[in-house]
């Protein structure tokens, strides 16, 4: 399983994840209210900017999104063809500024760190029925598959493209959906191998 964390020392790496995943969340739903393309794209390029006052490179940011590129073609394409050119530029520009905050998170705090404080807060709710370890445990293997599912896509897209087979979404698709199925069956021997037992 891979964990996105980079080490570093910058105020962003120094910040408890609390605050961070609170700001998160504030900017994305900012994100979902604002309409306006110049906004959208000041967001996304203030958040390019905190990648460098992170001490990460902006090719990095990038990497971030290259998994997703096709989706954002698709994106863009039917909403130009629906609604114009200024909405497509809009709708791609407002995912990627979201993709990029996440993926900003999860590069400046550790899987654990985040892990222990999204469960130390759902502590709260549990008189209302929620398990605080169920919901972690749910988040720990998200953001673990989330990474390795971009990684398959990007081996298995090399992989056709040798073969003269990049432009096929069923020869690209139906390895990644095998692999995922095969990550799957993976992690539910893991959870079995850790007694966790969904009753309790």
């Amino acid at each position: 399983m891979l964990d996105l964390y980079r080490p570093g020392a910058s105020p962003l790496h120094r910040l408890s994840p609390g605050p961070k995943l609170l700001a998160m969340m504030l900017c994305g739903t900012a994100l979902f209210l604002v309409e306006s393309l110049p906004l959208v794209a000041a967001a996304l390029i203030l958040t390019l900017g905190l990648y460098r006052l992170a001490g990460l490179p902006l090719r990095l940011a990038a990497a971030q999104l290259r998994p997703l590129a096709v989706i954002l073609v698709i994106f863009f394409a039917l909403q130009y063809w629906l609604s114009g050119p200024l909405l497509a530029a809009f709708v791609v520009t407002r995912l990627a500024a979201l993709i990029l905050l996440a993926s900003l998170v999860t590069l400046t705090t550790r899987a654990s760190d985040m892990i222990d404080t999204i469960t130390a807060a759902l502590a709260l709710l549990r008189p209302l029925g929620v398990n605080p370890a169920k919901v972690g445990l749910a988040i720990s293997l998200a953001l673990r598959f989330i990474p390795v599912l971009g990684q398959i896509t990007a081996e298995v897209r090399e992989a056709q493209k040798t073969r003269g087979l990049e432009r096929s979404v069923i020869a690209t698709a139906l390895p990644v959906a095998i692999r995922t199925l095969k990550m799957a069956d993976d992690i539910s021997d893991a959870i079995e191998a850790r007694g966790y037992d969904p009753r309790a």
